[in-house]
């Protein structure tokens, strides 16, 4: 999660930089036009770039969930069994809207770690204590 973190963060950052007339001209479109919506007036760039700084900050979370995850492996802990599961059971879910909504690196990405948290779990569900 942590590459694809990094991979995401430098992708949203730099769409508006763009040498594809095609990309430019919808980049422009998106950031031209700004419309009410509660209360506030916003383009749909400005909805694209919330979308995935918000993504940023939810991949940070999640990295940094497990990293505190991995420091406090106990077989009867079942808050962190059950925090693990959920992850990994979330990353599944994120990686079939990736495979549908954006690109293959990414989906697979994302389907690689849950794979993985999936194993974590596994194995911290069997361990001895």
């Amino acid at each position: 999660m942590a590459t694809h973190l990094i991979g995401h963060s430098f992708g949203q950052n730099g769409w508006k930089k763009t040498n594809d007339p095609v990309l430019k001209e919808v980049g422009k479109q998106m950031m031209g036009p700004k419309f009410p919506n509660m209360g506030v007036f916003r383009s749909m760039g400005d909805y694209f770039d919330g979308y995935g700084y918000t993504g940023s900050v939810s991949m940070l979370l999640f990295v940094v969930i497990l990293w505190l995850a991995s420091s406090a492996i106990l077989p009867e802990n079942y808050f962190l069994n059950n925090t693990i599961l959920t992850l990994a059971f979330a990353f599944l879910a994120i990686s079939v809207i990736e495979f549908k909504y954006f690109f293959p690196l990414a989906a697979a990405t994302t389907l690689l770690a849950a794979l993985l948290v999936f194993i974590s779990w596994y194995m911290l569900t069997n361990m001895k204590a």
